[in-house]
């Protein structure tokens, strides 16, 4: 993945993608986010069982020393999981704000030229689109109105618009095929992307 190819195969031209595009050095990047059931990555990593052991002991030191922020989270929308670590907040507005300032702490916090939210969560239980969803206006008065048919996943998305960060959904949510969201993403200039990490589009 490190390289692109130009021209034919016989040509054998294969540049790094890293001449063509702007990508940063790993040493540059900072990883963060929420949580809302461990207290650190390391932790996570071991109870979501996708790594083993011996793959995770290399960077365990690593993975320790990321402390995730309490978590926007609603039960009922993936009811097997309880979360220990979420924000005592109840208004989907003030969640919103929290996520925002969140996002803005851990910019300047870290030194950070720019960001990217990737949604790596549980899969949300399956919901059509309401009302809410048809705008911005609308979905902004259902975050004041605690409108159950906005869930977590939506709550992260438009806070990283509203904060001019890029959101990518790894999930099969419905959190990036909003009207509201493509609105918002439109006006801002802000990229959104993807539908779930298996379906090889994300």
């Amino acid at each position: 993945m490190a390289h692109i190819r130009l021209g034919t195969k016989e040509e054998g031209r294969n540049p790094l993608i890293k001449d063509f595009v702007p990508l940063a050095e790993l040493d540059d990047l900072v990883f963060g986010g929420w949580d809302p059931i461990s207290p650190n990555v390391l932790e996570a990593a071991r109870t979501a069982g996708v790594l083993e052991g011996d793959d995770l002991s290399e960077i365990s030191s690593d993975l320790e020393s990321i402390i995730p922020m309490e978590a926007v989270f609603d039960k009922k929308g993936v009811s097997r999981l309880d979360g220990v670590r979420v924000k005592d907040i109840e208004s989907k507005w003030d969640q919103a704000e929290a996520l925002i300032q969140d996002i803005a702490n851990f910019k300047e916090e870290n030194d950070c030229d720019r960001l990217v939210m990737v949604w790596c969560g549980s899969t949300e239980a399956f919901q059509e689109p309401s009302e809410v969803h048809a705008s911005v206006a609308a979905f902004e008065e259902g975050l004041r109105n605690n409108d159950p048919n906005i869930s977590p996943s939506q709550i992260y998305a438009y806070a990283a618009l509203q904060s001019d960060v890029p959101f990518a959904n790894g999930a099969p949510n419905l959190s990036c095929d909003l009207d509201c969201i493509v609105e918002l993403s439109k006006s801002r200039g802000v990229p959104i992307a993807g539908k779930d990490f298996k379906t090889g589009q994300t």
